[in-house]
């Protein structure tokens, strides 16, 4: 009886002490493997906030660049009324040069004309509609030519 003892008592102590130093070897080696994650989502850190900063920096480019296209726009419209002024030979002519000029300039803030919805609200049909008295494709005589 004492050997059989000895014999499950060993292999328990054996256990016990196994995962005993399997704890502490997986308490000491996460150690390493945190600090190479910690780098990584550092990293990543990192470059998300330079792709952030750059999408900033183009948008504000982009503003920059509309901005100054559209003070270039009513730099040349201003100089055509100018031109129109200075340069028409008549009144009459000055007068309709100035109205092309006004009406170009409304076109971009005058409102499109919205669509109107169909007057028949049926739904659209998958097939070819038929006369009454042909047959339809279904038909046994469809496409036979009759004597």
């Amino acid at each position: 009886m004492e050997q059989t003892l000895t014999a499950w008592l060993l292999p328990a102590v054996t256990l016990v002490a196994g995962i005993a130093i399997g704890f502490l070897i997986a308490r000491l080696a996460p150690n390493a493997a945190p600090s190479r994650t910690q780098r990584q989502l550092d990293e990543m850190q990192e470059r998300f906030d330079a792709y952030q900063s750059e999408v900033v920096t183009h948008f504000n480019t982009t503003a920059s660049l509309v901005k100054k296209l559209t003070q270039s726009y009513q730099d040349v419209q201003e100089h055509l009324s100018e031109g129109a002024n200075r340069l028409a030979l008549d009144e009459l002519t000055r007068q309709r040069l100035l109205a092309a000029l006004q009406a170009d300039e409304g076109k971009g803030s005058e409102k499109r004309e919205r669509l109107t919805p169909p007057k028949n609200n049926e739904m659209p049909k998958d097939y070819a509609p038929k006369s009454a008295d042909v047959p339809g494709m279904l038909d046994e005589s469809y496409g036979l030519k009759h004597k």
